[in-house]
């Protein structure tokens, strides 16, 4: 299952996430849309960190690395005014004047009932530990449920060593890399691994609760992730910020319960993270691309006797893409051109994958008769 990776020590287990507070999917469901990861032929222009795809590559110094990168990753910790519920992940300050990243599920409580312009609710104050210890507050200037990324501000008129970023484009697997953030609110931990994958798009519930997104194009790493990494960095050789942790996968027991690292993590690329930063620092929103419906899984029987995934719409946006295409409450999607068979997540994929003014055919059934259409993807409206 792929799953958060925690906001703390309070283990609190979804059902889909992987590195803030844990949720966890099925690792058959994830397998359906996971692609498989390759090397890729390139050196980095200084040559630090990176190799061409047939060299081999010793272990980062995982001692130089920690020198170098702690001073610049913190704990977050989204508490509450009267003493209940709240949970800690992890971050990494990404400009001198206290701007930190981090994923969007380890701060969703700190975000709730606020207007994106506010910053946190009262009850639930955001705060940012640093390396040396101290605290200080911040507030949540900008969120991207899609992308599972936030930005916050902290309050503080020091400098903050800020972390430089790396090409994710130019990793390739086997890369050793390392991991830092705080497990189960352990700050300033490090492990270390290698680039396992490439290119994963992994399925993973939004942590504002409104659905599923996928993180397209994610680097899987057997460094060791746990709850309260969520948000963390992942880092190269030579320190330089490459993704943000964010999904581990878990393999439940009997009981449903969920064990921790099981040597399969998910991190954000930088080449997606970094545009998606700057825009909330800047916007506090990220545009992306909607067909403007909910779906539900249904089983399609077949005159063969065999059976398929249809997507019944159970909500059309009035005006949006689809509503503008034809489509109505109730059809069933039986097939997207390009996609091979249909999954509860496609989706959500497919808004994650395709840009705005791309168009989707679709075929459909209404009143047991087929039909299809074309749906022109538009930037979804943002709050």
């Amino acid at each position: 299952m792929s799953e958060p990776a925690g906001r703390d020590g309070t283990l609190r287990f979804w059902t889909v996430f992987g590195a803030c507070v844990l949720a966890v999917v099925a690792l058959g469901a994830v397998a359906g849309w996971v692609g498989s990861g390759s090397g890729r032929d390139t050196s980095d222009a200084d040559g630090a960190g990176s190799t061409t795809g047939t060299a081999s590559h010793a272990a980062c110094n995982a001692a130089d690395v920690a020198r170098e990168v702690l001073p610049s990753v913190v704990t977050i910790e989204v508490g509450s005014s009267s003493g209940g519920g709240g949970g800690s992940g992890s971050g990494e300050v990404i400009d001198a004047s206290g701007i930190v990243l981090t994923n969007d599920h380890v701060i969703a409580d700190g975000a709730d009932g606020t207007d994106g312009a506010d910053g946190a609710d009262a009850d639930r104050p955001v705060t940012v530990r640093l390396d040396d210890g101290t605290e200080l507050a911040a507030t949540v200037i900008g969120r991207d449920p899609r992308t599972d990324l936030a930005v916050l501000r902290t309050d503080t008129d020091r400098r903050l060593p800020a972390l430089p970023w790396g090409s994710s484009d130019r990793l390739v697997v086997g890369e050793p890399v390392v991991a830092l953030g705080a497990p189960l609110g352990l700050s300033g931990t490090v492990t270390t691994g290698v680039v396992s994958a490439l290119g994963r798009d992994v399925p993973v519930p939004t942590g504002d609760g409104s659905g599923s997104t996928v993180l397209t194009g994610a680097i899987q790493t057997d460094a060791s992730i746990n709850p309260g990494n969520s948000g963390g960095a992942l880092v190269d050789c030579a320190g330089r910020l490459v993704g943000i942790n964010t999904a581990i996968a878990t393999v439940p027991s009997a009981s449903g319960s969920s064990s921790g690292s099981v040597g399969i993590g998910f991190a954000v690329p930088a080449a997606v993270a970094r545009p998606v930063a700057e825009a909330l620092r800047t916007d506090g929103s990220v545009a992306h691309p909607t067909l403007g419906v909910s779906t539900l899984p249904v089983a399609l029987h077949h005159a063969d006797g065999s059976v398929a995934v249809g997507l019944q719409l159970t909500a059309v946006a009035a005006q949006g893409p689809a509503a503008s295409a034809g489509l109505r409450p109730e059809d069933v999607i039986t097939a997207l051109r390009g996609v091979e068979a249909l999954h509860p997540d496609t989706i959500a994929h497919l808004e994650a994958t395709r840009d705005v003014g791309d168009e989707v055919h679709v075929t459909f059934v209404r009143d047991g008769r087929e039909h299809t259409a074309t749906i022109t993807l538009r930037a979804a409206p943002t709050s």
